[in-house]
């Protein structure tokens, strides 16, 4: 079997230094070449091969792809929702032509598979909010979502009409102790044990009500290499698979940490995160993931707040 030379880009954000150290327990630390903007990040410095490298400049990764003999490209250049209002046709282009050029690079060298995130930005107020279906009404209101559900719609293209392997997950909020959040609406919930640990209280910028489907980063890393692993014949939908774990407000997550910390306290104070999150689903019903490759999940709120409060205990020594 031919073995595998795998291209990360976008490997500095919160997805890509986890999935970067994941990928190498797979393939070696060889066959995994992590790319970014800027230079490594710190868990990334010195840790296998590492190349500057802009999600834009089509000719530099096809010439890269080529030089190195890459079979596998995971795109995670994106910039977020949050973000990505502040600049929105800075964002839809970033979005959306880093990934047709690597789709095009993808039928041009053939390579084996790509992966490119989505996210739950694609749904927007018009959606069912509970237990949101995998196919449903799609009206995403920010550029971010407008770019997902774009690219989602390229990928499957691209693999109707040339039969390239992409694959894709609709990432809920990411929660991580290793890398810093990125600017997404989602963002508070990695904050707030920051905070917790440092300052005892915390100031959330989304309602204590709102729920928002959310994951740990150790069970998103394992599902996106369990997508990718995956027998091709498993793959029922080329658009993006629902991904979920836990569902959970800022009051909740709060509560769960003053298990931990009981003298913690949070206050409120919505900004304009709050009309993001408001168009998005409370809850994912992700069942034809756990039917069609088997993804289960590890993590619930309570063995999540442990872990983590644990791990950035031990990082702030």
């Amino acid at each position: 079997m031919k073995q595998e030379k795998v291209l990360i880009i976008g490997s500095g954000g919160q997805i890509g230094v986890e999935l970067a150290m994941a990928l190498r327990k797979v393939y070696g630390t060889d066959n995994v070449i992590a790319s970014d903007l800027r230079e490594a990040h710190p868990l990334l410095k010195d840790a296998g091969p590492y190349v500057i490298l802009d999600a834009m400049d089509g000719k530099a990764i096809h010439e890269l792809v080529k030089k190195e003999g890459i079979t596998q490209i995971y795109l995670l250049a994106a910039m977020l929702s949050a973000t990505g209002e502040k600049a929105p046709m800075k964002a839809w282009d970033v979005n959306m032509n880093s990934l047709l050029q690597v789709l095009e690079i993808g039928v041009q060298e053939k390579l084996t598979k790509i992966y490119w995130p989505s996210s739950i930005a694609v749904f927007g107020p018009t959606t069912p909010t509970l237990n949101t279906p995998q196919q449903t009404i799609v009206e995403p209101r920010t550029v971010y979502g407008i770019s997902k559900y774009t690219g989602e719609l390229w990928c499957q293209y691209y693999n109707q009409r040339w039969g390239l392997d992409v694959r894709s997950i609709r990432y809920p909020g990411l929660i991580s102790w290793k890398s810093e959040p990125g600017g997404g609406t989602t963002d508070y919930a990695v904050e707030i044990y920051h905070e917790a640990l440092k300052n005892k209280k915390y100031t959330s910028f989304l309602s204590e009500n709102t729920y928002l489907p959310m994951m740990y980063m150790d069970d998103a890393i394992r599902a996106t290499i369990e997508l990718m692993e995956a027998p091709v014949e498993m793959m029922k939908t080329r658009m993006s698979y629902n991904l979920s774990a836990m569902s959970f407000s800022p009051k909740e997550i709060a509560a769960a940490i003053q298990k931990h910390i009981p003298d913690f306290t949070i206050d409120y104070k919505p900004d304009f995160r709050q009309a993001i999150a408001d168009g998005w689903p409370k809850s994912i019903d992700d069942s034809v993931a756990r039917s069609d490759w088997g993804w289960r999940n590890n993590f619930d709120l309570d063995s999540m707040t442990a872990d983590m409060l644990m791990h950035l205990r031990e990082k702030m020594g």
